[in-house]
């Protein structure tokens, strides 16, 4: 599936399970929300934190899915075409980091 597809298959589903978009202020929220999700299973898999009984059959790949649709949302909503947003903003990080990560002694 490209960012294509996957935009244009939230927004029909949007249009005719979903009913509308939630505004855009609400689906911030959303994401913030989800990133939040995001976050406390990454801390307890990878950090210090231990699971509770609750967080135990939360699933990574659908958290990340959950943040991936409100983005799709979000920029479906905003007019953003995110395969070219994702294009030059690839672009404009080779070009400020071309040479960055390759001299930092932190990565090394």
């Amino acid at each position: 599936m490209t960012i294509e597809d996957a935009q244009k298959l939230v927004d029909n589903w949007i249009k005719t399970v979903g009913v509308r978009y939630f505004n855009e202020l609400t689906n911030m929220a959303i994401l913030t929300e989800e990133v939040g999700e995001v976050a406390r299973i990454i801390s307890r898999k990878y950090g210090e934190q231990s699971f509770k009984e609750t967080d135990k059959d939360k699933n990574l790949a659908d958290e990340l899915a959950d943040v991936l649709w409100v983005v799709i949302c979000l920029a479906n909503q905003t007019g953003v075409d995110l395969t070219d947003a994702l294009k030059k903003n690839i672009e404009k990080k080779t070009n400020r980091d071309i040479e960055r990560h390759k001299n930092n002694i932190k990565l090394l």
